[in-house]
């Protein structure tokens, strides 16, 4: 069987799920195809939150996206977060689970944030052995996602883009293709964001991200909380003309705005998607 015949289903055109917008969500209809959950903020064991993605899942498919899972990190893996995101999986049924291709903590410390990891050999054994025992338990591939970094190690072996890649290969694991991530550390390193983009394997990516970011003199900081800029909206069409249709959601984290807004934004990437389709029939028929 191809690995194609296992590839999570196309969902169209998502959401990440915040709480200033459940009310609007649930007393509407939203044109909204699906929502993407943080993992960790219902990772508990009831409450209004559990509530409302209960009937939210009764109207709509959900991903899971996780920010703790700390697949890079050298501490042993947290068997109580995964016994609750394996819980939690369970009461949802997404359509996958993901988290980032990073560390989170060390000594028993969440440090609340997505570091960067060497891209080595011994990096990329140590991963790879861990994304397949978190598999193993959760009883499904695992999906996981370009994180913007702002430092570079000496000790890299291999291009981001080479690691991403061989972890998905060697792993057997899904690819969340992080368009705003790819442009931040471009620009911050230097590198062209063509050469990661055509550097993983197309048949391994089952989603988009599409975020916003800040500038902050001569670096970028990703942090979902501006309107995606034109210069990723940019960066997006190249990207769908590249890999075809996938699964395509706008993340917004901070300064939140009415969802009218936001699904405003989201009818944008619809646009191009729908543009860049129809320039691909035009040139199948000449």
């Amino acid at each position: 069987m191809e690995l194609a015949d296992h590839k999570p289903p196309y969902l169209g055109f998502g959401l990440g799920l915040r709480p200033e917008h459940y009310n609007e969500i649930l007393s509407g209809t939203p044109h909204v195809d699906w929502f993407e959950v943080i993992s960790e903020n219902y990772m508990i064991p009831g409450g209004k939150p559990l509530r409302v993605l209960d009937q939210i899942r009764e109207r709509y498919p959900v991903v899971m996206h996780g920010v703790s899972l700390s697949i890079a990190s050298t501490a042993p893996l947290d068997m109580e977060y995964l016994t609750e995101l394996k819980t939690l999986a369970d009461r949802v049924e997404p359509k996958w689970i993901s988290d980032h291709l990073c560390w989170t903590g060390v000594h028993g410390v969440n440090l609340h944030d997505l570091l960067p990891i060497p891209y080595t050999q011994e990096a990329l054994g140590h991963v790879v052995d861990r994304v397949s025992r978190v598999q193993d338990f959760l009883g499904r591939r695992l999906t996981l996602e370009n994180v913007s970094s702002y430092v570079t190690f000496a000790q890299s072996e291999m291009s981001e883009w080479e690691f991403v890649s061989e972890v998905a290969r060697r792993a057997d694991c899904w690819l969340l293709f992080d368009v705003n991530n790819v442009y931040v550390s471009a620009c911050n390193h230097g590198f062209s964001t063509r050469d990661f983009l055509h550097g993983v394997p197309r048949d391994r990516v089952v989603q988009f991200h599409l975020a916003g970011h800040s500038h902050e003199g001569d670096h970028i900081v990703d942090t979902h909380d501006h309107p995606v800029c034109d210069e990723v909206w940019d960066f997006y069409r190249e990207t769908v003309s590249h890999f075809g249709p996938v699964s395509t959601m706008i993340e917004r984290d901070d300064n939140i705005p009415p969802l009218a807004e936001v699904i405003a934004e989201l009818d944008i990437a619809r646009k191009i998607a729908q543009e860049v389709a129809e320039a691909k029939k035009v040139i199948a028929a000449e």
